[in-house]
């Protein structure tokens, strides 16, 4: 049967055909699941060595958003700081008057603080003396109550011992602006039952205490009550400034006085 079989494929070669066709189907049986699982595992390596790189990329850029955003915070600030530089620089003094920045380092209002009172970085070697005015573009925030050498404690216009003779920007009405603790209103005491007086009007520096210049803004008229028992209005006012979010203020000093030379004495010529 061997010999028969052997003989009739070589001499047809259906055999060696059907043999051949079911060996390249084994072998693609075999193959293609094993390539299969070779390009999914390469894939899946490829992928991950992708995710990886990505997420190393995710991080550094994450970290330089950080940097920059804190930076453009800080430049922020220094642009904001400028411009309240600027406006402070802009202020025209008073004749007479010159003016010097300071810096509010820090504050102690509120209910329970004995005093309304901010500090500054600017004291005697500053050439700051006790009833300093302290200013901002704004208005009036109170004056020096006490001097060291290079800091100065302020009394703020809204404490209980703060009293600013004023009248008013429209009828010039006056009165004495007294403080009345912390987040109350400022009370005008001594405003004449007649007196011409209007709500939101600006109330002004006197200068009758001779601490303050003339003309200064310091608050604005909220509220008149009248009272039959009483030959004065009851008047209540709200500062121009913010003395809660103050952070830098400027300084008035006197200018001194200029004495004409005497006749015949030598005049002194700049630079000479």
């Amino acid at each position: 049967m061997y010999l028969s079989l052997y003989t009739w494929n070589a001499r047809t070669g259906v055999l060696d055909g059907l043999a051949s066709r079911t060996g390249l189907e084994f072998v693609g049986w075999v193959i293609k699941p094993g390539r299969w699982v070779a390009d999914q595992a390469t894939t899946t390596w490829n992928r991950y060595l992708y995710l990886v790189g990505l997420r190393q990329e995710n991080d550094l850029l994450r970290e330089r958003l950080d940097t920059l955003t804190l930076e453009l915070a800080s430049k922020r600030e220094l642009a904001t700081e400028a411009l309240r530089l600027r406006t402070l620089l802009d202020f025209p003094a008073p004749p007479g008057w010159t003016y010097s920045g300071a810096r509010v380092i820090a504050q102690r209002m509120g209910p329970n603080s004995a005093l309304e009172t901010i500090v500054i970085d600017k004291g005697a070697l500053a050439s700051v003396v006790v009833n300093t005015p302290v200013i901002t573009p704004a208005g009036v925030v109170g004056r020096v109550l006490r001097n060291g050498l290079t800091a100065s404690n302020v009394l703020l216009l809204t404490d209980q011992n703060s009293k600013i003779p004023v009248l008013g920007r429209n009828h010039r009405s006056t009165g004495i602006l007294t403080g009345a603790g912390a987040d109350n209103l400022l009370e005008v005491r001594y405003v004449p039952l007649n007196a011409p007086i209007d709500v939101g009007e600006t109330l002004l520096t006197s200068g009758l205490a001779e601490i303050y210049p003339k003309g200064l803004p310091l608050a604005r008229v909220t509220a008149i009550e009248r009272s039959e028992i009483s030959l004065f209005l009851t008047v209540r006012a709200e500062p121009l400034v913010s003395l809660r979010d103050l952070e830098e203020v400027l300084l008035l000093h006197t200018q001194p006085a200029r004495t004409p030379p005497m006749d015949g004495a030598p005049v002194a010529v700049p630079g000479s």
